[in-house]
C-alpha cells in the first residue's frame, strides 16, 4: 500500500490507552515458545503460512489468563474489531468463530496504534485495485469511489498509476501471499473506513481522553506557570471555616420561624386539615400582611419586590418620602405606544449626546425608580408580540431626554440601551434595571427599614392564633386533603349522590 502525503492539517493521531494494553497481548500470543502455536495450513489447494484458527486462539486465552470461554470469546472479538487479527476464509466478517477457521496476526505496519492517518490517497488507491481486480463490482459502503474521484481528480492520474504498479507486482508472488496481502489490506479499511452502521472502534469520545494526550511537557515555561498560579492563590481572599459556619447559622436562625416544614403553618397546615386560612392569610393581594410576611421583607431586598404587597408599601413609602408627608397621586397607567414606520431615531441620538457630553444629569423621584423597574420586569416576562411596544414606551416614559418620569443611569449604560433600540429584545434593559435595583438597595431599601412606616407594618402585622391541640391524640378527627383555593369545586352542593345527602 502507497503511504501517500498527508494532509497540510493533519496531527498525529492520539494513542488510545487500551490499544498498548491489546498490543501486549498480541506480542503475548506471537511469542515463539509460549504462545499461539502458529503452522502452515491449507485452503483449499492453497498453503498459508503462519495461520491459527479459533480454537487455538480461544484455549490460549483460557489457560494463559484463566478467564471463562465467554470472556475469551469477547476478548478474542476485541482483537479481531481493532484490526490485530483477520480472518482467511470471510475476511468482511469481524467475528471470531471457535472453530477450525483461520486466522492470522496482522503485520505491525498495519496496526490502529500507528501514528500514520488512513489518508485519502491511499484509499482511492485500495479502492481501484479492487475495481481494477474484479470489473467495477463493489460493495455498497464502497460506492464512494466515484465520491473520491471527484474530490481528488487533480491526482486521479496517480491513483491509477499505484493502483495498476501494485496489481502488476501481486502478480509476481505466490498465490498465498496475494491471498494474505489482500485480506490484511480489507482488514485495515474495514477498522480505518467501517461501512455505515458499524460503530467505529477508533472513535474517541470527549470524555475518554487519553491521559497521554494531557501530559503537559515539564519545561521552564511550565514551572513559571504554576509558580504563579500558586501566587494568585496565596493572594485570594478566602473566608475562614468559623466565620461560614456563623453565617451559616445565623441565616438558618432567621429563616427557621419562616419554614412552614420545620415551624409549621399557622394557624393550620392547609394540606393535611380542612382549614385554608392560611392560604387566605399569606394571598397575593390582602389588606393587612402577617407578622412573618413583614419580617421577611427585611431579609433582603429582592425579598420585598418578589411579594406584591410589599412592593406596593414600598411604593407609598417612596412616594410619601418625595413628597415630604402625603403621598402621589397614583401615576398614569403604563401603556405601550405603536412606534411610527417613518420615525427618524433624533431622540435616540440626542438622548446619547445628552448622557455623554451633556449637562449634569439629576436623578428623578424615587418612585419612579420602582416604577421603571416594573415596567423592565413587564417587559421581561411579557408576551413576544408586545416586546418592540414596550420598549419604545419604557424609553419614552422614562429614558428620552424630557421624559415625564425620567430616571437617572450612567452613560454606558444608556449607550448600551440606545444601542439596542435598533432590534429590541426583551433583555435589552438588563443593565438599566441592574444599575436601577442597585441605586434603590443601596439608598431606599436601608431607610425603608428605618422607617416609621415599616415599624407601624411591624406593629400592626397579623399574628396568626395557633389552632388548640387535642389532648389525647388518638381522639384527633381523620385528617383530609383541601383543595388549593385557586381551584374551582368540582362538584354540586348536592353532592355526587344527587339527593343532597351526605357522601
Amino acid at each position: 500500500m502507497a503511504a501517500g502525503p498527508a494532509p497540510l492539517c493533519w496531527r498525529p493521531r492520539e494513542q488510545m490507552p487500551h490499544l498498548s494494553k491489546m498490543e501486549r497481548v498480541v506480542l503475548s500470543m506471537q511469542d515463539p515458545d509460549q504462545g499461539v502455536k502458529m503452522r502452515n495450513q491449507r485452503l483449499l489447494i492453497t498453503v498459508i503460512p503462519h495461520a491459527v484458527t479459533g480454537n487455538d486462539i480461544m484455549e490460549w486465552l483460557i489457560r494463559k489468563y484463566c478467564i471463562s470461554e465467554e470472556e475469551a470469546l469477547h476478548l478474542s472479538a476485541l482483537l479481531l474489531r481493532h484490526g490485530y487479527l483477520y480472518p482467511l476464509q470471510d475476511p468482511g466478517s469481524l467475528v471470531l468463530r471457535p472453530d477450525e477457521t483461520l486466522y492470522r496476526f496482522q503485520t505491525p505496519y498495519f496496526w490502529t496504534s500507528t501514528l500514520w492517518p488512513a489518508a485519502e490517497l491511499d484509499y482511492a488507491i485500495y479502492l481501484a485495485k479492487k475495481n481494477i481486480r474484479k470489473h467495477g463490482a463493489l460493495v455498497d459502503h464502497e460506492k464512494q469511489y466515484d465520491q473520491l474521484h471527484r474530490k481528488i481528480n487533480y491526482m486521479w492520474d496517480l491513483v491509477v498509476m499505484q493502483a495498476r504498479e501494485q496489481l502488476r507486482a501481486a502478480k509476481q508472488r505466490r498465490k498465498g501471499d496475494r491471498l494474505v496481502i489482500a485480506c490484511q489490506e480489507q482488514i485495515y479499511w474495514l477498522v480505518n473506513r467501517p461501512p455505515p452502521g458499524v460503530p467505529n472502534m477508533l472513535e474517541q469520545g470527549p470524555e475518554r481522553g487519553s491521559s497521554t494526550a494531557r501530559r503537559v511537557p515539564m519545561n521552564t515555561d511550565f514551572y513559571k506557570w504554576e509558580i504563579e498560579c500558586c501566587r494568585k492563590a496565596l493572594g485570594r481572599t478566602r473566608v475562614k471555616s468559623s466565620v461560614s459556619l456563623e453565617a451559616y447559622l445565623k441565616f438558618s436562625s432567621q429563616h427557621r420561624p419562616h419554614d412552614p416544614i420545620m415551624s409549621g403553618c399557622l394557624p393550620s397546615n392547609p394540606w393535611i386539615t380542612d382549614d385554608d386560612t392560611y392560604w387566605a392569610m399569606n394571598a397575593s393581594s390582602v389588606a393587612v400582611p402577617t407578622k412573618l410576611r413583614v419580617e421577611r421583607w427585611g431579609f433582603s431586598f429582592q425579598e420585598l419586590l418578589e411579594d406584591p404587597v410589599g412592593r406596593a408599601h414600598f411604593m407609598d413609602f417612596l412616594r410619601k418620602e418625595f413628597s415630604g408627608e402625603m403621598p402621589h397621586p397614583p401615576p398614569a397607567p403604563f401603556q405601550a405606544p405603536v412606534r411610527e414606520v417613518g420615525d427618524p431615531p433624533s431622540r435616540f441620538q440626542t438622548a446619547l449626546a445628552t448622557a455623554q457630553g451633556g449637562p449634569d444629569l439629576v436623578p428623578g423621584p424615587p418612585a419612579e425608580n420602582l416604577s421603571f423597574w416594573e415596567a423592565c420586569e413587564e417587559l421581561r416576562h411579557g408576551g413576544q408580540a408586545q416586546v418592540p411596544g414596550l420598549v419604545d414606551a419604557v424609553y419614552q416614559q422614562f429614558l428620552a431626554p424630557g421624559a415625564a418620569r425620567w430616571v437617572n443611569i450612567d452613560s454606558q449604560t444608556m449607550e448600551w440601551t440606545l444601542e439596542g433600540l435598533s432590534q429590541p429584545h426583551r433583555y435589552m434593559l438588563d443593565a438599566a434595571q441592574l444599575h436601577i435595583y442597585m441605586l434603590m438597595k443601596k439608598d431606599s431599601y436601608p431607610r425603608f427599614l428605618k422607617s416609621d412606616m415599616y415599624k407601624a407594618l411591624l406593629a400592626e402585622a397579623v399574628i396568626p392564633p395557633e389552632t388548640k391541640r387535642r389532648v389525647f391524640p388518638f381522639m384527633r378527627k381523620p385528617w383530609h386533603s383541601s383543595s388549593s383555593p385557586a381551584l374551582l369545586p368540582a362538584t354540586a352542593p348536592g353532592g355526587p349522590g344527587g339527593e343532597g345527602g351526605e357522601a
